[in-house]
């Protein structure tokens, strides 16, 4: 019988769920500049200031260079990735114009039709690969 998993184990076990990027105090960490970067834009005179400069503006946040690009690129997937939090993340898509549903189906590499139909019909199906490290 095996003992109880130490806390390390417990969160690799967040890493093996394929498509979820669950957000740890790990990762909190590091995207707190990202996020704060993010929050920023609640404020109209920011928002200004960003559309008028991207890499200005983003320049003056302490992230990772990383971090940065996937920004400009928008590429939330990635900045996921990089510790960005999907609701502070919303701050930049509601910049550039975009509902969350517009925001999120790029992530998923449906149109917004298809995403929004899978939505309505329930979301992703359980069935499918349920663990990267045992492909099954």
């Amino acid at each position: 019988m095996a003992g109880p998993k130490d806390i390390h184990e417990y969160l690799a076990d967040f890493d093996d769920i394929p498509g979820t990027r669950v957000y740890t105090a790990q990762r909190a960490r590091q995207g707190y500049h990202l996020n704060q970067f993010a929050m920023s834009l609640m404020k109209p005179e920011n928002r200004q200031r960003w559309l008028a400069d991207e890499r200005a503006y983003i320049d003056e946040w302490p992230m990772t260079e990383d971090q940065k690009q996937a920004v400009l690129d928008r590429d939330y997937n990635r900045l996921l990735d990089l510790g960005g939090n999907i609701y502070f993340m919303a701050k930049v898509f509601s910049t550039d114009g975009l509902s969350f549903v517009q925001a999120v189906s790029t992530m998923t590499g449906m149109s917004v039709p298809e995403y929004q139909a899978m939505m309505m019909a329930g979301g992703r199906s359980p069935e499918g690969v349920r663990s990267i490290r045992e492909k099954r």
